[in-house]
């Protein structure tokens, strides 16, 4: 069937009547939404005024909707009905303007806090939304340091839109099967990529064989190229070699021209765009302002920048021309130049600046010749005679010192104020002579301090002086000498004061420091003992001078330290404490006898004061004199008759030497006489150790009537009875201490170590629980309540232990290094961070790091880590014997030999394995150096 001519029902256009309707009245499109009448451009004719506000409210009233108030919303400062009708007057106005005023006051004293929240407030923002610009700043400074080919790498942003296009039409064609014909012309070019030619072409042989045709068909050869710049490099290569030959200065080094052109830097265009402006702006000054030398400088320095030397020197030449009285433009002049032109520049130069002694002192340092150069400095002295800079430079271009001193006479005689002219000319004097020279420049300059100095130094240092203080052949004349001295010093330091010449105490003690290094021993002292007195107040004195002392042998300067010490003393010579410090002073940098001499004055000043007895006599013992301390101390009874101390240096001297019944006999005096409880405890060790332990216990018994409260003498009878094997006897020795002395921890762990050997480890832990009763957050007795539980092969239980000990003792070294060696080795190290953060300034602390890296084998690290132990306190004994035993297993014998002198030096009494191998009876009277190697052997 054909559907030609076949017309399809089109429906009629549906129309409602209200569109043909005109609008109510009070009809706005869209109120109901919220809009309002509005009119833009494109309105046609003038725009309709929207609906009026009762209009307004009359709909909304229809539509059930509230009307507001228009009272509710009334601005409070649009004053109505009462004050509608009223005329705004000045009094008004100046009430507005002082509620103004104090609204402003308000707001000011809340903006800081309100600025300070508003920026805290912007912060948090802007960390929590940052902007993009901040997100990517740190990329856009990075893109400061690409250089000019990274910026031409980079591929200029294109549109792909069409490329992609292209590409997927070209993939769709292809798809579709379409294909395409290529040119024959591309084929065979591609084809000749890949041969290889066996032979030149006749075109090719024909122009030279390599000659690359161009894009607009010119021919271009290389060889002809090379050639001409070989040729060009040549000539002037040979150009540089001749005037090297002829001796003419050239610009040109032929050796190294080409590692030249390599090492030149190539300026950017904005470098060089700088550099012009630059030369603008100063050519502009020159010119407007030639006189300017300064301007002048600058022109030539900024061609020298651009390396444009020939300008440069122009430059600078034209400036000589229009500044020829500035010496600057001539110096420079000078430098721009080789030595041969900067010759003739420095002669036309003193012809118009002779009084420049930099000018001369240029031209003598160009001169090759040392005669030349004589001849130009004494040239320069005839123009500027005054001139102390030039007299120095001739003076030490002179080889024969009678020559020197000739020009040096010549030249205090033209600059008599010149100190350093003077003291040169005294120091190449004879003795005699160099008194005269500096009696002259005495006279002639009153107010150097230097002068002074410089004779009290010529006053020692003289050849008999030098050899008397050297060899100390005779003690006496070296005393007048420094006596002297001393006279000299003093009268300088009047003379000084009468010509209004003042110097501070800190400035004379940097002279006599001075004096001290330069090898003047006795001037240093007497400047310290002529002038320490000043600026001090009487009451300061003491500490300030005793400050002075060690801050100068902190320096390293001893002597004025020691005549520090020699001032205090003489103005303190009842301080024992003085006496004490001189003493310690002398002990590590003078000689035993320094420290005898100044012990045996300070007895004699100070003779009640029984530590500088002590000290007199320990001096003599070390020395050997066993006779000279036993004097000592028979001097010391004398003056202390009821002295504890010396009754006890007295028997360990008497003990130390083998004389036993001596050393009882001081004893049962000491115990009649001073009745001290040490004196007792001594006593009874000394019976002890004499094997007299019934006497011994019978002594302890006396004593611990007298001194119920005294530990020590309860551990030593409980001691005696445990060596004896009797238990009952010691266990109630031990518990009658506790009971006396509650706080005494070494006998609350004597007595658990004695239940713990006798095989009752539960009354040990009970002693220990109710011990640490009575002492609250001790560390010593967690830790033997710990070492118990771990010989008792209970090791959580130790853990457990250790965990409640440090919750009570957080900051204890000696739990903390109990702490790392119970953890598993592999967490060892971080709990040795935990250690060294909460305890690191303790030996047992640091001693557990090193022997972690002991460990480790970390060698050298153990060493250094050893040595930090004994830096932070000598005085603990295991740590040198932990040391010595590292250096015998992994050091040479040099080195063992070294920790165990450092360890006589320091002479070290605590830690816990050092006191118990101290004070066994076996070890008694033995040497540091062989307990040492015990506690070495002992220690696990």
């Amino acid at each position: 069937m054909s559907h030609i001519g076949t017309v399809k029902h089109v429906p009629k256009e549906v129309r409602y009547n209200f569109l043909q309707m005109a609008a109510p009245a009070s009809y706005v499109a869209g109120l109901g939404r919220g809009a309002s009448g509005f009119t833009t451009r494109s309105d046609i004719g003038p725009a309709r005024e929207g609906p009026s506000a009762d209009a307004i409210a009359d709909a909304q009233a229809k539509r059930g909707e509230e009307v507001p108030d228009p009272e509710a919303l009334q601005d409070p400062d649009d004053e109505r009905n009462l004050f509608a009708g009223t005329v705004y007057e000045a009094d008004d106005e100046e009430a507005d303007r002082i509620w103004d005023s104090v609204d402003e006051r308000m707001d000011a004293r809340r903006r800081a806090r309100r600025e300070a929240a508003e920026a805290e407030i912007a912060a948090k923002e802007r960390a929590l939304n940052p902007k993009l610009q901040t997100q990517f700043a740190d990329l856009k400074r990075s893109l400061s340091g690409l250089n000019d080919a990274d910026w031409d790498a980079i591929p200029e942003a294109g549109n792909l839109t069409g490329k992609r296009r292209k590409h997927n039409m070209r993939m769709e064609e292809n798809q579709n099967g379409r294909s395409y014909a290529v040119s024959d012309t591309v084929l065979a070019d591609v084809a000749g990529r890949n041969t290889l030619l066996g032979e030149l072409d006749k075109a090719q042989q024909e122009n030279g064989g390599f000659d690359t045709p161009a894009n607009d068909g010119t021919m271009t050869d290389f060889i002809s190229i090379g050639n001409a710049r070989d040729k060009v490099l040549s000539l002037r290569l040979d150009q540089a070699s001749r005037d090297a030959a002829n001796g003419s200065s050239t610009s040109v080094d032929p050796r190294g021209y080409m590692t030249a052109l390599n090492s030149q830097i190539v300026q950017t265009d904005a470098q060089i765009g700088d550099i012009k402006q630059a030369r603008q702006l100063l050519q502009n000054l020159i010119q407007t302002n030639p006189k300017h030398a300064p301007g002048w400088i600058a022109a030539a320095s900024l061609e020298v920048h651009a390396k444009k030397m020939v300008a440069a020197r122009k430059i600078i030449a034209d400036g000589c021309e229009k500044c020829p009285k500035s010496e600057d433009v001539w110096f420079h002049a000078a430098e721009l130049n080789t030595p041969e032109n900067a010759r003739v520049i420095l002669g036309k130069a003193v012809q118009h600046v002779p009084q420049s002694v930099k000018i001369w002192l240029k031209a003598a340092s160009l001169e090759t010749d040392v005669s030349a150069r004589k001849r130009v400095l004494r040239k320069a002295l005839e123009f500027i005679p005054n001139s102390v800079r030039l007299w120095k430079e001739t003076v030490n271009l002179e080889d024969d010192p009678e020559d020197a001193r000739v020009l040096l006479t010549r030249a205090v005689e033209v600059i008599p104020t010149s100190v350093e002219l003077w003291l040169t000319l005294a120091r190449l004097e004879n003795p005699e002579n160099a008194k005269q020279v500096l009696n002259s420049a005495r006279k002639r300059i009153p107010t150097s301090h230097e002068i002074w100095i410089a004779a009290g130094r010529l006053a020692e240092q003289s050849p008999t002086a030098v050899s008397e203080v050297k060899v100390e052949e005779d003690v006496e004349k070296t005393r007048k000498l420094a006596a002297q001295v001393d006279k000299l010093m003093v009268g300088a330091v009047n003379s000084l004061k009468k010509n209004q010449v003042i110097l501070s105490r800190e400035q004379w003690l940097q002279e006599a420091e001075k004096c001290e290094q330069d090898g003047s021993p006795l001037t240093a002292q007497a400047i310290v003992k002529a002038t320490i007195h000043q600026d001090v107040e009487e009451e300061d004195r003491k500490n300030t001078w005793i400050e002075d002392a060690e801050r100068a042998a902190k320096g390293g300067f001893f002597e004025v330290a020691r005549a520090c010490y020699v001032v205090v003393l003489e103005t303190f010579p009842t301080s024992p404490s003085v006496w004490r410090k001189a003493a310690e002073f002398e002990k590590v940098h003078g000689t035993p006898q320094a420290v005898q001499d100044i012990l045996a004055k300070g007895v004699e000043h100070c003779p009640h004061a029984e530590v500088l007895w002590l000290m007199a006599a320990k001096e003599k013992w070390v020395g050997g004199d066993i006779p000279g301390a036993q004097a000592i101390l028979a001097e010391a009874f004398k003056q202390n008759e009821d002295s504890e101390s010396i009754f006890l240096a007295a028997a360990k001297l008497a003990s130390e030497t083998g004389e036993m019944e001596a050393a009882l006999q001081i004893l049962e005096k000491a115990r009649a006489q001073a009745n001290t409880e040490r004196i007792w405890m001594k006593s009874a060790v000394l019976q002890r150790q004499l094997g007299q332990l019934e006497e011994a216990l019978k002594t302890l018994e006396r004593a611990i009537a007298k001194f119920p409260s005294f530990d020590k003498l309860h551990m030593v009878r409980g001691q005696i009875y445990e060596s004896r094997k009797e238990v009952a006897n010691a266990r109630n020795a031990y518990a009658q201490g506790c009971k006396a002395c509650p706080k005494s921890i070494p006998l609350w762990i004597l007595s658990a170590r004695l239940e713990e050997k006798a095989g009752v480890t539960i009354k040990a832990r009970s002693l220990l629980e109710k011990a640490r009763l009575y002492n609250a957050k001790n560390d010593e007795l967690w830790a033997e309540s710990v070492r118990i539980e771990e010989r008792a092969g209970s090791t959580q239980q130790a853990k457990s232990l250790l965990a409640r000990a440090m919750q009570e003792c957080p900051t204890s070294p000696l739990l903390w290094s109990m702490a790392i060696f119970m953890e598993a080795p592999q967490q060892r190290k971080g709990r040795s961070v935990d250690a060294l953060k909460k305890a690191g300034e303790h030996p047992s602390v640091i001693l557990s790091v090193a022997r972690l890296f002991w460990g480790e084998r970390k060698i050298e690290k153990t060493r250094q880590w050893m040595q930090n132990a004994i830096t932070a306190d000598a005085d603990w004994g295991d740590a040198w014997g932990w040391w010595l035993k590292f250096e015998k297993q992994h050091g040479e014998p040099e080195r063992q030999e070294a920790v165990t002198e450092r360890c006589v030096q320091a002479q070290p009494h605590h830690g816990p394995v050092w006191q118990s191998v101290a004070k066994e009876l076996n070890n008694v009277g033995k040497t540091t150096s062989e307990i040492i190697e015990m506690v070495a052997e002992r220690l696990e």
